[in-house]
C-alpha cells in the first residue's frame, strides 16, 4: 500500500450513501482510489456512485446481512482485483431513556437490539468478511496488507439520557478495536477506530437552525459542527500512517457532551 496518499488503492464503505460516508467515498475517488459504495439498496447509493464516475460502484448492503457483504465483496474482486481498506460507517440511532416513570414505560428491548444488530454486529461482520480478502494482499515491506477503519462515536465516552442503546453500541465498537487489530496483526491488516463529534450530517441538517446554532456553540474549538470531509480527512491520514494500529481517535473540537 503507498504511504502518502490513497491513489491505486480499493475500498469498501458502508453507509456511503450520505453524511460521514459519503464524504469518504468522494475524498477516496478523488485522491485516485476506486470505491464500494455499500448502503441499503433505497438509499441514494446508486445516483452518488453514477456521479463520481466508474471508480466507484454502488453494491446495495445491509450489513447484518452475510449474502450482502459477501456480494459487495465479490464485486471488489472482479471489478477491481482486490481490497485495501474497508471502512465502516453504516449506523442508526435512537433517542429513549431506560425507563419511562411519567408514562410507566421501559425501553423497548426489540428497539435496543435493532440497535446494536446494526451498529454493532453489522460492523462486525463486514469486518470478518472483509478481512479474508484484504488478507490475500501481497504485502509490503512492514508486512503490510490494509486496513479496517470503524466508527465510533463520542457517545460511546459521553453517551447522553436517552442514549443507552447508541452508546452501548458504539462503546463496544471502541471496545472491539485493539482486539481485532491484534487478531489480524500476524496476517499484517490494521485495526482504527473514529469517534466522531458533532458532525454536519443529513441527520443534524436538518434540525431547525437555532438547534445547529446551539449544539455548534457547545464545541470548544472549531466552534461549529463538524465538516463530513474531515471525518474523511481522518480516515485518510488512518490509511496513510502505517503505525497507527488498535486506537480509537475521537475528531471532536474536544467537546464533551453534558447528560
Amino acid at each position: 500500500m503507498p504511504i502518502g496518499n490513497l491513489k491505486g488503492l480499493v475500498g469498501l464503505v458502508t453507509g456511503g450513501a450520505s453524511g460521514l460516508g459519503k464524504a469518504t467515498v468522494e475524498r477516496f475517488v478523488r485522491q485516485g482510489a476506486r470505491v464500494i459504495l455499500c448502503d441499503l439498496e433505497k438509499s441514494p447509493g446508486k445516483d452518488v456512485a453514477d456521479n463520481l464516475g466508474d471508480n466507484c460502484i454502488f453494491s446495495p448492503t445491509n450489513v447484518t446481512s452475510e449474502a450482502d457483504v459477501k456480494k459487495a465483496l465479490e464485486i471488489a474482486k472482479d471489478k477491481f482485483g482486490k481490497l485495501d481498506v474497508a471502512v465502516n460507517c453504516a449506523g442508526i440511532g435512537i433517542a429513549f431513556k431506560t425507563y419511562n416513570f411519567n408514562k410507566k414505560l421501559p425501553h423497548n428491548l426489540d428497539d435496543f437490539a435493532e440497535v446494536i444488530t446494526v451498529n454493532t454486529i453489522g460492523s462486525f461482520n463486514v469486518i470478518r468478511l472483509a478481512v479474508g480478502l484484504i488478507g490475500e494482499n501481497q504485502p509490503d515491506a512492514d508486512g503490510q496488507r490494509g486496513v479496517v477503519i470503524n466508527t465510533s462515536s463520542v457517545a460511546a465516552f459521553d453517551g447522553q439520557m436517552g442514549q443507552a442503546a447508541y452508546s452501548a453500541s458504539k462503546g463496544a465498537i471502541v471496545g472491539m478495536t485493539l482486539p481485532i487489530a491484534r487478531d489480524l496483526s500476524n496476517q499484517g491488516i490494521r485495526c482504527c477506530t473514529i469517534a466522531p463529534g458533532l458532525f454536519n450530517t443529513p441527520l443534524l441538517a436538518s434540525l431547525p437552525e437555532k438547534v445547529q446554532t446551539y449544539l455548534a456553540s457547545t464545541i470548544p474549538f472549531p466552534k461549529r459542527l463538524g465538516d463530513p470531509d474531515e471525518y474523511a480527512h481522518m480516515v485518510q491520514t488512518i490509511v496513510e500512517n502505517p503505525y497507527l494500529n488498535g486506537e480509537v481517535i475521537r475528531v471532536d473540537g474536544s467537546i464533551r457532551m453534558m447528560a
